[in-house]
């Protein structure tokens, strides 16, 4: 899996350091040649051949050539910070509503799951792993060039249960190799309410039926629209709010699927060296329930902060830049 910006970047960075140097050999020559005219100018022949090879030398320095190599530096730390420190993304999609919400611009701590190759993205160093709970950052297994972001949900060896009219879901640790523990990780759903943000549908030309969020109070009513219930879920120590559109653990609901309650639940043994993840934005969100595990070698990095939003909807231009979503990710 070879990243093609990080490839361009590191041959990018490598050619303006052959330029940079050059210029350093310029440098040294052009002050060898300085400190030897005073001894040269006795042999006015020998002084001529000395003043040709110093020129001949900085012609390599052109105005190009000295432009190309002041990049060395910038390059070389924005190659240093991207590929193993810090690196920015922006969030396209509704999938991790409420926590991250469509325009927010977001950083990611690479160093944090190990040290990587930033070509190939094999793991040089290990330094940990992701945790449940954990919003990260990875390259979708069907198709690498994309990055997704989601929360882990199960980490290698756990069995993961997901009751789809319930919303809820039962996490049986370490459960590899067939052994199976009696009790499942406390989860708790808690501040069930309605949320500020209403789905609303819509279809194209050709039939083709898309969804889009909006943000308004809670006390406003759309027809036109759901309004998402917001719950905050609780494990691990860690709490996070997520969205659906029916309250987890309705009783009316699970009284009126009782009978059907086999073929509403979904369950998956994570394998080793890779994670079950899902969208915040639980009936909104293509993630591991749809189309597998994580492997550990995707990830990419750890989201930490939201350090922008700029305001728009799905499909239209931004807006404003909001100030008030910059802030720790929970």
């Amino acid at each position: 899996m070879i990243s093609t910006f990080s490839l361009v970047l590191v041959i990018i960075t490598g050619i303006s350091g052959i330029f940079w140097g050059i210029k350093q050999l310029c440098t040294i020559i052009y002050n060898h040649n300085q400190q030897k005219k005073i001894f040269l100018k006795k042999s006015n022949d020998i002084y001529q051949q000395s003043k040709n090879t110093y020129s001949l030398a900085i012609s390599y320095c052109s105005k190009t050539s000295e432009f190309i190599s002041s990049l060395f530096p910038i390059l070389l730390l924005v190659l240093i910070i991207r590929s193993f420190i810090f690196e920015p993304f922006r969030i396209p999609s509704g999938s991790m509503m409420p926590t991250l919400l469509i325009g927010d611009f977001i950083l990611v701590k690479k160093f944090v799951y190990g040290i990587k190759n930033p070509v190939t993205q094999k793991t040089l160093i290990n330094t940990g792993h992701p945790k449940r709970g954990d919003v990260i950052v990875f390259k979708y297994p069907k198709n690498p060039t994309l990055n997704y972001i989601k929360r882990v949900i199960g980490e290698p060896g756990d069995k993961v249960i997901y009751n789809i009219i319930t919303k809820q879901l039962t996490i049986y640790p370490d459960h590899i190799n067939n052994i199976k523990y009696i009790q499942p990780l406390p989860i708790t759903y808690n501040n069930i309410s309605p949320s500020n943000f209403i789905q609303i549908f819509n279809s194209d030309a050709n039939g083709k039926v898309n969804s889009a969020f909006i943000k308004t109070k809670s006390q406003e009513n759309n027809l036109n629209g759901i309004r998402l219930i917001q719950t905050t879920e609780s494990f691990n120590g860690m709490e996070h709010n997520i969205l659906t559109m029916i309250p987890p653990g309705d009783q009316n609901l699970i009284k009126i699927y009782d009978q059907h309650t086999k073929h509403l639940i979904s369950e998956w043994l994570v394998p080793t060296n890779e994670y079950f993840v899902m969208g915040d934005n639980r009936d909104n969100s293509a993630d591991s329930r749809y189309w597998g595990f994580v492997p550990e070698r995707n990830i990419v990095g750890k989201a930490i902060i939201i350090w922008m939003n700029i305001k728009k909807q799905e499909g239209t231009w931004p807006i404003s830049i909001q100030m008030n979503r910059i802030g720790k990710i929970q």
